[in-house]
C-alpha cells in the first residue's frame, strides 16, 4: 500500500521540480519509484513489485532527489544489438592495437625512405627472377608442345590416327604450358601488390614522421 509520503514520492518524481521547491521531507531508508511500459510513474515503495521488475525505476532519497535510476529491461531485439555494438568496438579497440604494433614496427625496422626503396627493389628483383626462370621453363615446354603437335599433324596429313604416346605428349606439354603462363601472370600480380605495398609503406612512414614527399624531378615531370 502507497502510503501518503510515498504518494509525495511518487509525485516528486514524476514534478522533481515541484517536490525540490516544496523541499517535502520523505522517510528515512530506500524509496523506490517505479514506472509503466508508457515511462509513467505508478508506484513508489521500499520494492518493486514483481510485476514491474523489468521497469524503469528511479531511486530517491528522503528529500525526494534521483540518487540512482535504471532503465527498462532490454528487449531480445536491443540485447542483440548492444551485443553488436560491444563486438564492433571491441574489433575497433584490436584493431587500432594491431595498427600501433605495425608502426612501431615499422619505425623500429626503418630509419628513412631510402632504407624502404632498398628493401623494395630486393624484394622486386627476386620475385622478377622467378619470373625470368618460369619464362625459360615455358620456353622449353613450349618447345616441346610443338614438336609433339608437329609429329601428331604428320599422321594426321597422312589421314591416320594420332598414336596415344604422340597425343599424351601433347597433351601433357599444353597442360604444363598453361600451368606455367598461370604461373607467371601469379608472379606479375605479386609485383605489382609489392610494389603498392612498399607504396603504403613509405606513405605510413611519412605520415609517422611527420615528412612530405619529395618534390618530383625533372625525369618525372618529363612527359613520357
Amino acid at each position: 500500500m502507497v502510503n501518503r509520503r510515498l504518494t509525495v514520492a511518487l509525485l516528486l518524481a514524476a514534478s522533481a521540480g515541484l517536490a525540490f521547491a516544496q523541499n517535502q521531507p520523505l522517510p528515512s531508508g530506500k524509496i523506490i519509484c517505479w514506472s509503466d511500459k508508457s515511462g509513467k510513474v505508478v508506484g513508489c515503495g521500499d520494492k518493486v513489485p514483481p510485476e514491474y521488475q523489468d521497469s524503469a525505476t528511479r531511486e530517491l532519497n528522503k528529500r525526494g532527489i534521483t540518487v540512482q535510476q535504471t532503465g527498462p529491461a532490454l528487449t531480445p531485439e536491443q540485447k542483440r544489438a548492444q551485443q553488436a555494438e560491444l563486438e564492433r568496438k571491441q574489433a575497433e579497440g584490436q584493431k587500432l592495437q594491431e595498427q600501433r604494433r605495425s608502426d612501431k614496427a615499422l619505425l623500429e625496422t626503418y630509419t628513412n625512405e631510402k632504407e624502404i626503396d632498398l628493401k623494395r627493389t630486393r624484394d622486386v628483383q627476386l620475385l622478377e627472377g622467378l619470373v625470368e626462370t618460369l619464362q625459360t621453363n615455358l620456353k622449353n615446354a613450349t618447345d616441346r608442345n610443338n614438336e609433339a603437335r608437329a609429329r601428331g599433324n604428320q599422321y594426321l596429313r597422312n589421314k591416320k590416327e594420332v598414336p596415344v604416346p604422340i597425343q599424351d605428349e601433347i597433351d601433357r606439354t599444353a597442360a604444363e604450358k598453361a600451368k606455367i603462363e598461370r604461373q607467371i601472370a601469379d608472379k606479375r600480380k605479386e609485383i605489382e601488390a609489392t610494389n603498392q605495398r612498399y607504396d603504403a609503406i613509405k606513405a605510413r612512414f611519412r605520415e609517422l614522421r611527420g615528412s612530405e614527399p619529395p618534390a618530383p624531378s625533372a625525369a618525372d615531370r618529363r612527359p613520357h
